[in-house]
């Protein structure tokens, strides 16, 4: 009777693994964060079109007190493309762009918990659940995440860059004048097939790499650091004010981390294709479009469009998170 008593136990636990909740699936949480990620990035787009265009401004020219700046900071830029363009000039790239998000943010945030997983489990010999949290672990597996995600989602954000780039009224940078998101991949697959589909891949992922491991390792920690120091004003890890405040801190850090890569990554997707039809004009490869920007702007070029870049990163980030965790919490709730 005692064994058919633990058999009957370990066939109920087989069970309940099974049936485990759906929303604590892989799919589930690739799908909360697509769509969190989608959401937020309908708020954020405009701010992307003004940091584009910021960076790509005065690209490779050296400043000097006559040089024409159709730009001068954020609030103006805004302006001058809303009263020019319109709400559709604003909001340019934004249909590649939520194909970016949900290749990207679906890939790093619905993975991210199963890769920290199994880096503790390899490194530490438990699970990452209940036990005090490993930054670097976090971080490599941010970083991870955000490199593939990046990969899958590349030809996206070249079409993106290019789209929000282009303007009539006032151009900076390489003018691609696609009339569409299909349009621009039916182009760029004809003139460069596969390969040049994903130019700037690698900057990409340079990019994605560097800010993921800090977003996702940055909210884990700050998430955790205001629930139990709040705790005693009714903050808890489930919160919605304990995800707005991580997301806040978050989004500054992954800024300041993030915006040097950032640059290159615009400037190596807007480029011109080479002469031959392989390669860019201007930079053959991220760490010489590294090199060559700041030896001809200086250093801070770097941090060109770096507050455009925090309003567009900050607000998305909050966006991003406070979606996902109510998503998810529907999904326990309903599922």
């Amino acid at each position: 009777m005692a064994n058919a008593g633990q058999s009957t136990a370990t066939v109920s636990n087989v069970v309940d693994a099974k049936t485990r909740k759906k929303s604590d699936s892989i799919l589930f949480a690739w799908f909360a964060g697509s769509l969190a990620s989608c959401g937020a990035v309908t708020f954020t787009n405009p701010f992307e079109v003004v940091k584009t265009r910021l960076q790509l401004q005065g690209e490779l020219a050296r400043a000097t007190p006559n040089m024409v700046k159709p730009y001068h900071n954020v609030a103006q830029a805004f302006w001058v493309i809303g009263r020019n363009e319109g709400i559709r000039g604003l909001q340019k790239g934004l249909g590649p762009g939520y194909m970016y998000q949900i290749m990207l943010n679906g890939t790093r945030l619905g993975f991210y918990e199963p890769v920290k997983n199994i880096l503790y489990s390899v490194f530490t010999g438990h699970s990452s659940d209940g036990q005090k949290q490993v930054i670097p672990l976090n971080v490599a597996a941010g970083g991870l995440c955000g490199m593939a995600g990046a990969a899958l989602g590349s030809p996206f954000f070249l079409v993106k860059t290019r789209m929000q780039s282009a303007s009539d009224f006032a151009a900076v940078g390489f003018q691609h004048r696609y009339k569409s998101s299909l349009d621009g991949l039916r182009r760029i697959w004809s003139e460069g097939g596969v390969r040049g589909l994903y130019r700037g891949m690698d900057a990409a992922m340079m990019r994605a790499g560097a800010g993921s491991s800090v977003q996702l390792a940055t909210y884990d920690h700050f998430k955790s650091f205001f629930s139990t120091r709040l705790a005693h004003r009714g903050l808890d890890g489930n919160s919605m004010a304990t995800h707005f405040l991580a997301s806040m801190v978050t989004g500054f850090f992954v800024c300041l981390v993030m915006n040097p890569f950032d640059v290159v990554s615009t400037r190596m997707y807007n480029q011109k294709a080479g002469a031959n039809g392989h390669g860019g004009a201007l930079y053959k490869n991220p760490l010489q479009c590294f090199y060559k920007t700041v030896t001809t702007e200086g250093l801070f070029s770097l941090y060109k469009g770096f507050l455009a870049h925090y309003l567009r990163l900050g607000p998305h980030t909050i966006l991003m998170f406070v979606f996902m965790e109510q998503i998810k919490a529907l999904g326990k709730r309903h599922f």
